[in-house]
């Protein structure tokens, strides 16, 4: 993961992206990853969106948004172990790691519940999370009957 300066991932973070394209995108099953890429505006930065399923608990999985191929700007953990931060803190989960100047994702927040307020809902927390990241479009992304809810 590159160290970038804090107001450099700010900037990225807040950043408007969109979708490279308008295909559809299947939910990934358990166990599976689904890697949706994206663009700013301007057409001058690539991001990646990554969609993880665990491949044993149905409801654990995680939500992330990386800029330059290896910087990850933020990632919603659900449905899984608590994070314990770099100051010895633990942080239940659902939580959010954001990137940190020197630490990159090593530091997790509590969920705000009127940012994420549908955790439980593999859709509602795909929205949010691409609401949060400022994705706009959101991808169009397909759920299965295997996708939690």
């Amino acid at each position: 993961m590159k160290n970038i300066p804090q107001a450099e991932a700010n900037r990225l973070l807040a950043m408007r992206k969109m979708p490279v394209d308008n295909r559809q995108y299947r939910y990934p099953l358990a166990g599976r990853r689904l890697n949706v890429p994206l663009k700013s505006l301007d057409k001058k930065e690539d991001f990646m969106l990554d969609i993880t399923r665990s491949k044993i608990v149905i409801a654990k999985g995680s939500l992330q948004n990386r800029a330059r191929q290896t910087t990850l700007l933020a990632r919603l953990d659900f449905g899984g172990q608590p994070h314990r931060n770099p100051d010895d803190e633990e942080i239940p989960s659902p939580h959010l790691h954001l990137y940190r100047e020197g630490y990159g994702d090593k530091w997790a927040f509590p969920i705000d519940s009127e940012v994420f307020p549908n955790i439980n809902s593999a859709g509602d927390a795909l929205q949010d999370f691409a609401r949060y990241c400022n994705i706009n479009p959101a991808p169009r992304i397909a759920f299965d009957l295997f996708t939690w809810s």
